[in-house]
Parts: C-alpha cells; sequence; structure tokens
C-alpha cells in the first residue's frame, strides 16, 4: 500500500512539469467558439489529413569529393608519397567510391585503420557507409623516366573540387615545370627542391625537370637545301612593297630554322608558311623556325615595305643563307598612272608576263611592267634598277562604275523587276541620269546601303549618287529598282529586255535574267555576251588547299585544257559515271613533293606547279579499289590523263600503266560522251539562280511598294557586257511553253 502511495505522489510531481511543457510545444489555441465551413472545404481537409507524408528526395549523387592533397618526393628513380581524398558521403548505407587511377596504392587508410582497396578496370575503389564525411590517406607510388639529361613523370590527378600537390625532387634550385597546373611556391634547401603547385582535377599532369646527365652529342648531318623565290615588286607613290613566295627543297639533312638577309631599309611585315613555328629578325636577318626538321620541303610567304620619295630604287632579292642553289622570278607592277623603266644586270633574264607563276601574277593587282627569272651564280649577283615617272590622275570623269549588277525576275504576265547595283567611285557627281524604257517606274533607290528618294525630272529620271552627311573616301555601293509593264507571254513567241542608259562609264556589266520554268527560252541575241561563251577561268587547286569546287558562274570549263605546270583529268566509275569526292594524290618522285584533290562533282581534278619528270598518281574513293599509277609527266605540253575506278574495298591496290588521254578501258567515242555529260552538268549550274535572285525575291513581300507575282521555280540565264558608255544594253529571246 505504501509502494502504491508513493507511485502516485511521483505523478502528482511529474505531471505539472509535462503540462508545461506541453504549453511550451503547443502553438496558441484560439477562442473557444464554432467555425462553420463548406462542405467541400471540409472533405478536401479530410482528404488532406489522409495523404501519406511527403518522403524527402533523396540526393542526386552518391558521394562528393571535396579535396585531395598529394605529398610526393622524388628517391632512387621512383616517386612516393601519400594521396589525402576528403569527401562526403549522402546516400544511407554502403556506397563505393572510386579514389584513384594509375598509381601503385602500397596500404590504405582511414581514421588509422586500414582501409581495404578493390581494383576495378584500374580504378581504385573503397566502400564506405553514410551518410558521413570521410578522409582516406592512401600510399601511393608512381615510376619515373629518367631521360639524357631529363626526368619526368605522369601525375594522374583525382576528380575532387580542389587539388593541390607538393613536390620535393633533388637538387638546389632545379627548374621544375609542369603541364596542366599552377605552381604557387617554389624552395630551395639542402639540396632539395620544394614546389607546391594547384592541378587540374581529373586531368592527368606532367612534371619534368632537367637533371646533370648530358646526351652523348650527335653531330648534325650537313644541311643542304635548294631555294626558289618568286618576288613581286610593287611601286605605289610612298613605298615599294615586297612579296616573295619561296619554295625550299631540302636535299640532305635536317634543318630547324632558314635565315634570310633582310635588304636595308626595308621593314619585314610578314612571314608566314604552313611549317613555320616563329619568326623574328635580329641584325638585319630573318629567321624562320620551322616545325617539321625532318620535312623535305617548305613554302613561305615573306613580305616586307620600304618608304621611297625619290623617283628611282634598286629591286631587292631575297636569299636564303648557305642555299646550294638559288633560283626564282622577279615581277614589276606600278600603281596609278606610271612610267617605269626597269634596267637588268647580273644574270636576269627578261621574260614574256605568261610564262611567270600563276601564283605570282594572282598577286599583282596593278599592271605589270617587266618580269624576269634568274639562277645565282657564284661569280655574280642579280641586280634590278627601276626608274619610273609618276603623271598625276586626271580628274575629267567625275564618275565611275566600275562594276554593275543587274538582276530581272520576270513574270507570266510579262512584267519584269529589275535591280541595278553599282559599285561607284565618285569624285563630285550628285546624281545618276537614268534613261528609263517606255512603261517602267523607278520604285526604290539606296545609297550606301540606306534609302534614298528617287528624282524624276523633264529630262528624265535620276537617282542620288550622295546623300546628306555622307563623304566617300572609296567605292561605295548604288542601287536601284525599277518595274517594266513588258507584254504577257503566249504559248510561244519572242520577248525583249531593255536595261536603262546611265550617264556613267560602267566597267563591266554582269546581268542574270530569271525566268519562269514552264517557258523553254533560245536563240538569245542582243548587245550582251552569253557568260557561257567567254573563255574558260583559270582553275588551280594544288596542295592542300582544298576540293575543285568547279567553275566560276557563268564561265564554260573545259576539262581538256591544261595551262603549262598543270595536271589534271575525270575519275569515273565501271560504267562511266562520273565519282565526286575521289581523293587524287599526285607526288613527284624525284623531289618527293606531294598535291592532293578532291574531285568536283563532275568527277574532275587538277593539280598545279608541276615541274617535268616522273609522277606518281594515286586515287582513292569510297567503295572503290585503289589505283596507282606512274607516268612521265611533260610540264611544257601537259594533257589530261583521266581514271576508271573498279568496285572493290579501299584497301584493294589497282597498278595501272599510264597512258596519257583516254580513259583507261574506255575509247574516244565514250569520253566525248563524259564531256558531254560535263558540258551539261555545267550548263544546269549556270542556269541554277544566285543569291541575288533569291535577295530580290524576298524583298518584293512587304518590303518594295508593289505587288508583284514573281514564280519562285524558274532558271537564269546569265549575260557579261564590258565597258558600257552611255547605251542600252538590250537581250532578246525567243520562247515557248513547255
Amino acid at each position: 500500500m505504501k509502494k502504491i502511495l508513493s507511485i502516485m505522489v511521483a505523478w502528482v510531481l511529474v505531471l505539472p512539469c509535462f503540462a508545461a511543457a506541453d504549453e511550451l510545444a503547443r502553438p496558441p489555441v484560439p477562442a473557444a467558439g464554432n467555425v462553420t465551413l463548406p462542405l467541400d472545404e471540409y472533405n478536401r481537409l479530410i482528404e488532406l489529413a489522409g495523404k501519406p507524408a511527403r518522403k524527402p528526395d533523396a540526393p542526386p549523387v552518391p558521394y562528393t569529393m571535396k579535396r585531395a592533397d598529394l605529398k610526393f618526393r622524388v628517391a632512387n628513380e621512383s616517386v612516393q608519397g601519400t594521396v589525402q581524398l576528403q569527401g562526403e558521403i549522402l546516400h544511407k548505407g554502403a556506397t563505393k567510391i572510386p579514389l584513384t587511377t594509375g598509381m601503385a596504392i602500397l596500404d590504405a587508410r582511414q581514421e588509422g585503420k586500414g582501409l581495404p582497396l578493390a581494383l576495378e578496370n584500374g580504378t581504385h575503389t573503397a566502400v564506405l557507409v553514410g551518410p558521413a564525411d570521410f578522409a582516406v590517406t592512401l600510399d601511393a607510388g608512381l615510376p619515373l623516366t629518367m631521360e639524357a639529361g631529363r626526368a619526368s613523370f605522369s601525375l594522374p590527378v583525382p576528380s575532387a573540387g580542389s587539388v593541390r600537390l607538393a613536390l620535393v625532387v633533388p637538387g638546389d634550385h632545379t627548374n621544375v615545370r609542369i603541364s596542366l597546373g599552377l605552381i604557387t611556391s617554389r624552395s630551395s634547401e639542402k639540396g632539395q627542391t620544394a614546389i607546391e603547385a594547384t592541378l587540374v582535377p581529373g586531368q592527368p599532369t606532367n612534371i619534368w625537370w632537367t637533371t646533370r646527365e648530358t646526351a652523348t652529342p650527335v653531330v648534325p648531318k650537313e644541311v643542304r637545301f635548294l631555294s626558289d623565290v618568286e618576288t613581286l615588286v610593287s611601286v605605289s607613290e610612298a613605298d615599294i612593297r615586297i612579296a616573295a613566295l619561296a619554295d625550299i627543297t631540302v636535299v640532305q639533312g635536317e634543318p630547324s630554322q632558314f635565315q634570310i638577309e633582310v635588304p636595308t631599309g626595308f621593314e619585314i611585315t610578314g612571314a608566314t608558311g604552313a611549317s613555320v613555328e616563329s619568326s623574328e629578325v635580329e641584325s638585319g636577318v630573318l629567321t624562320l623556325k620551322v616545325t617539321g626538321p625532318a620535312q623535305r620541303s617548305h613554302e613561305f610567304l615573306i613580305s616586307m615595305e620600304k618608304s621611297i620619295s625619290a623617283t628611282r630604287a634598286d629591286a631587292p632579292f631575297l636569299s636564303f643563307k648557305d642555299a646550294q642553289r638559288e633560283t626564282g622570278e622577279v615581277l614589276v607592277e606600278g600603281a596609278g598612272t606610271i612610267e617605269l623603266t626597269a634596267t637588268e644586270a647580273g644574270g636576269l633574264k627578261r621574260i614574256d608576263f605568261k610564262e611567270m607563276s600563276p601564283y605570282l601574277r594572282s598577286l599583282a593587282h596593278s599592271p605589270m611592267q617587266a618580269a624576269f627569272r634568274y639562277h645565282k651564280q657564284p661569280n655574280e649577283k642579280p641586280a634590278l634598277a627601276l626608274e619610273w615617272t609618276r603623271f598625276p590622275d586626271s580628274s575629267v570623269i567625275a564618275a565611275v562604275a566600275e562594276r554593275a549588277v543587274v538582276t530581272t525576275l520576270v513574270t507570266t504576265e510579262g512584267r519584269s523587276l529589275t535591280e541595278i547595283r553599282l559599285t561607284i567611285k565618285n569624285q563630285a557627281q550628285p546624281f545618276l541620269k537614268v534613261a528609263l524604257p517606255a512603261g517602267a517606274s523607278i520604285l526604290s533607290a539606296e545609297v550606301a546601303g540606306e534609302k534614298v528618294k528617287p528624282v524624276e525630272g523633264p529630262d528624265g529620271n535620276r537617282v542620288p549618287l550622295l546623300r546628306a552627311g555622307f563623304r566617300p573616301v572609296d567605292s561605295y555601293t548604288v542601287s536601284f529598282v525599277f518595274m517594266h509593264s513588258g507584254a504577257p507571254f503566249a504559248k510561244k513567241g519572242g520577248s525583249d529586255l531593255v536595261l536603262p542608259k546611265m550617264d556613267v562609264p560602267i566597267n563591266l556589266l554582269e546581268w542574270e535574267v530569271f525566268l519562269p520554268e514552264q517557258y523553254k527560252v533560245k536563240d538569245f541575241g542582243g548587245d550582251a555576251i552569253a557568260a557561257n561563251l567567254l573563255p574558260a577561268t583559270s582553275l588551280d587547286v594544288s596542295g592542300a588547299e582544298g576540293a575543285l569546287n568547279g567553275m566560276a558562274r557563268g564561265y564554260s570549263f573545259d576539262m581538256l585544257s591544261l595551262l603549262p605546270g598543270q595536271l589534271g583529268g575525270i575519275v569515273v566509275d565501271p560504267t562511266g559515271a562520273m565519282v565526286p569526292n575521289a581523293q587524287v594524290t599526285v607526288t613527284q618522285i624525284d623531289t618527293g613533293a606531294q598535291r592532293t584533290v578532291v574531285t568536283d562533282n563532275s568527277g574532275r581534278w587538277i593539280v598545279s606547279n608541276l615541274s617535268t619528270g616522273r609522277v606518281k598518281i594515286a586515287v582513292n574513293a569510297l567503295g572503290f579499289k585503289q589505283l596507282v599509277s606512274q607516268i612521265n609527266y611533260d610540264g611544257g605540253g601537259p594533257v589530261p590523263f583521266n581514271f576508271a575506278l573498279s568496285l572493290g574495298a579501299a584497301s584493294e591496290l589497282v597498278e595501272v600503266t599510264a597512258a596519257n588521254g583516254p580513259l583507261n578501258g574506255y575509247s574516244t567515242l565514250d569520253l566525248e560522251r563524259l564531256q558531254r555529260d560535263v558540258r551539261k552538268n555545267a550548263e544546269k549550274q549556270q542556269m541554277a539562280a544566285s543569291s541575288n535572285v533569291t535577295n530580290l525575291q524576298q524583298r518584293i513581300s512587304g518590303v518594295l511598294p508593289v505587288r508583284v507575282d514573281v514564280p519562285r521555280a524558274g532558271n537564269s540565264y546569265n549575260f557579261v557586257r564590258p565597258l558600257v558608255l552611255e547605251e542600252e544594253t538590250k537581250v532578246n529571246f525567243t520562247y515557248k511553253s513547255k
């Protein structure tokens, strides 16, 4: 009874404490009273009370690696030390954590106790229990690579938030270097050098330093090379500019650099090349350091200039030091109105401009004055004295159009919309007088990209050539768009298109006419020339300069016409169809020079700048056997060389005996058929609409103040007319509906 009584007394004493604690834990209770809730709200509260509590989201990753501290020491031709990893396990339970890769682990500890590791695919992993923080210490070793005068090792860096390295290497003030990392401190004490560095997480780091061991000196092989320098000398009003294309052929040795004496008074403005690593000028000598000493050929482009005030000067000749043979060409051009006299000496031979390298001719932008070729001899030095008289430019012509690009869209109703874009060089002419044909009107005009308002006068329309605040210092663009009512097309008949007379001379007029596809046109006439009747352009793609991208728009290409120094042809499959994107590699056997091109959509290929001699040609195309052939190439009179590939794997090799001219296995009639296919493909490309047509079609919709139903599908016809002097340009043709 006494026991029961004591328990009751204890409960009486404890209950007030629980009550006080409960009062502190509970939120304040509102005053007593009745609360009326709608039935829907009451049901919603009941539903919410019955839903289970939401579980907390699991961490997105099982663990994080926060920090890695690496401490290593180099001794006895090995690298040993510790790797301390700190991180956090986010998931509950056992988690597999990858620690490091590429190291030899000697021991592993966690909180002073041994930690078992597993090796999976070269990665040491440990199983740790979480959620909790962890700290793991690894005793590791790495191999050390010793070379003549150099020691190095590769350090795999753990993937952690931050990685720091402390490294000790033997030697006072040893120059330790790190690739993919930043050295933050360096000290030397008691014959050792210590560094601290911050590394890139997850990226292997290369560490190296020099040692006192030296390699046995190797006697370098004597360097012998040949140089061929093609020089363009440009004489302007204030300076002389030199552009030199240097072709170096290494015969013996492995030169790491080439040196050129800079002519007195000249300043080097550029020195480039595929193999140039760096260039520097010191004490009047330009040094070109190359990346591949074992390479047999190098090409450099060197430019320099010199200010002048007199009317005479000596043209410089670039000379490579220690070259065994020096040859070259010199082309002289003069800017502006100039009369130039060139006097040669020392073995220079005057040649015709057509004999010059096409690469050198392409660099010239002014009229060519003289051309020379030379071969340096030990007892003579080429010299070229230039003397000129310059005449002031005349201002008789106030404005001239360097180029006119005309685009005409013709509708099925016979109406035409024409845009004329002029590249103007203007001295003082404010307006362009335009004599429109009957039934035509100007819709819009622009000067240098900004709209201007055309003016209609009693003697014709005028388009402004200048606008307020615009002061041109060079060529700029003036454009205007006009519409002509024309006559509706019938089932067949003829049509005339006329461009207006303009009061500025036009050097070259290019006209593109876009006609609806349902009309077949022929028998073009007028005073403009069909673009496909012009001479072939010079396609020149040698070396690794890219694929033969086809002909320039509006120009024909004769695949059997080659310039001196060119080699080309076509590639077909066994059925005679052209093979595009075939890789053609041409190797000059005597010099080792190699050039690679890719056939265009018509199977054509061309390489340039070849010299006479033995040539090996290799053709590779997906789905065909590799074909290799050797020929004796004549650079003075080249003829096409063509290939017929066989189906098979690229690893299979077919060697053929070269026979310049017809395709291997194809008759002359087959070759003529293939040529016709090429021409048809070219004509199809010529009839495709250019971006000028597309741009004008887009401008019609909501931009121009007129509604014209221009067909979206059609064919383009291109015409050219040089030197138009205040006269109309006409094109007429016959048509019939398809």
